[in-house]
């Protein structure tokens, strides 16, 4: 039989293999398993494993595995019809109603169907994230003594001494904390720093992420335009007199989703501003380690240039290495860090401290540099391939920044054209793009889609998808 290497292969065929089983009837060992699918003993424990879950089969140490017992027939549903009335009145009480639209989270997170390029994801492709490192990392992490035991409430001290020097300036470990990943620690300095019905003033456009946080917190986000040097200063300024405003949030290191960086001659004027206001900056420096080969020397966080605790900074490690290495630092000085310390801890009580320690392992470890330099030269290249395709098969999508960091490209439709129209073709089409829309908070100046190259198997991929993407645009543009 052809060699299946998939636990999810093997978990349908023996999902139809168990149907052929009265209850209670034994399945074949595990060895006569890795025999007939020519797989190997992990794989058939991880299907088998899987199948348990779903309770269709119950495995007994040293006996084998047997179909499970038919389910009991569920009792029917009850009415939840009172729910809408209840849920609509505590809305109408609300200042700033907390609803929340996930739609242009979801784009970026959820999987699209069997045979879709994903030009939609946020993440790393699983051949670019450092999969043996983090094996490594977590097999010495929990031999460490204590890997199981409680942490301190903040974090291990050697990961905050290691991210306080990744802040530069005269940060230091007592002013981080560590946190479950970037969306936790956006979550937790927004609480913190702004009541419910305050305005919060973002970039525009922004992450839709944040904007979703911040409306779930009854929180106004108030737009400030960005533009290839980042943030307008003169904006910005008038935002925070119109609004009485007392928080920003920006990504001054390749933003999402334009890709621009806060230029040198912004940095100064944008903190004289906020300080100036009594406001709070919250940098997220979300991609910093998913930096380009061609990119040169980065521009130090915000925070490394502000001695009066005016910018609170997040840095996680997830973008560059896997979505399930949820591991981050909120850094913040005075006053305020207090305040986040209790929601962090009201939240989460703190992050796993097997996990911290494997966080210690990997960037202490030489596959991390490896791992870093691999990842600045894989998405330069990607980077390169996906503007070439772009602007030789689609040139009727504008591209006005090419950005040196980060993993994706913003692009401006043609002027009357509807992303929503051209998101469903591509689709059609066999490519996952992302619609521009939410990534406003107010009315957008134009329709745009984010294309990420980051997420994608290869060079091939990326061709394929820029094709099929010719053909939705064929459909829509016309």
């Amino acid at each position: 039989m052809q060699q299946r290497s998939s636990v999810g292969d093997l978990a349908k065929l023996l999902r139809d293999e168990v149907k052929r089983y009265s209850p209670g009837g034994k399945l074949p060992s595990s060895r006569a398993l890795v025999e007939r699918y020519r797989v190997s003993p992990v794989t058939v424990s991880r299907a088998l494993a899987q199948l348990a879950a779903e309770g269709l089969v119950v495995t007994r140490p040293g006996a084998g595995a047997f179909r499970a017992e038919p389910r009991t027939v569920e009792a029917p549903a009850g009415d939840t019809s009172w729910q809408q009335l209840t849920l609509s009145a505590a809305a109408a009480a609300e200042t700033v109603p907390r609803s929340v639209d996930a739609s242009g989270v979801l784009a970026s997170l959820a999987a699209p169907p069997s045979g879709v390029i994903e030009f939609n994801t946020g993440y790393l492709h699983p051949a670019l994230q450092p999969e043996r490192a983090l094996a490594a990392a977590l097999t010495r992490a929990a031999r460490r003594p204590g890997a199981w035991a409680r942490p301190p409430l903040d974090g291990i001290p050697e990961l905050r001494e290691w991210f306080a020097r990744g802040c530069g300036g005269a940060i230091t470990a007592s002013e981080v904390l560590i946190t479950a990943g970037g969306q936790s620690a956006l979550t937790t300095a927004l609480r913190a720093l702004a009541p419910p019905g305050a305005p919060v003033l973002v970039e525009s456009p922004t992450y839709p992420g944040m904007l979703a946080i911040a409306r779930a917190a009854g929180l106004r986000p108030v737009p400030v335009p960005v533009d290839t040097d980042g943030v307008r200063p003169e904006l910005l300024a008038a935002a925070f007199e119109a609004t009485g405003a007392r928080v920003f949030v920006c990504q001054p290191l390749f933003q999402n989703p334009t890709g621009a960086v806060l230029a040198a001659h912004r940095r100064g004027e944008v903190l004289r501003i906020a300080r100036e206001a009594g406001a709070f900056i919250v940098e997220d420096d979300f991609v910093r380690r998913l930096v380009h080969a061609d990119a040169g020397p980065l521009p130090a966080p915000l925070t490394a240039d502000d001695p009066d605790g005016v910018v609170v900074h997040v840095c996680s490690l997830t973008k560059a290495t896997s979505p399930s290495f949820r591991v981050c630092a909120l850094v913040a000085r005075g006053p305020v860090l207090e305040r986040l310390r209790a929601i962090q801890i009201v939240d989460n009580f703190f992050v796993p401290r097997p996990l911290q320690e494997a966080a210690v392992e990997l960037v202490g470890s030489p596959a991390w540099g490896r791992h870093l330099r691999a990842v600045a030269s894989e998405l330069r290249d990607r980077r390169d391939r996906m503007t070439s395709a772009l602007l030789r098969d689609v040139p009727e999508l504008a591209l006005p920044h090419v950005p040196s960091g980060g993993y994706h490209l913003w692009l401006r439709l043609p002027d009357g054209a509807e992303e929503a129209s051209l998101a469903a073709a591509a689709l059609r089409a066999g490519v996952a793009i992302t619609p521009g829309r939410p990534y406003f908070c107010a009315e957008p100046p134009a329709g745009h889609v984010r294309l990420s190259f980051a997420g994608l198997a290869g060079e091939a991929e990326i061709a394929e998808g820029v094709r099929r993407l010719r053909r939705a645009c064929d459909e829509v543009l016309g």
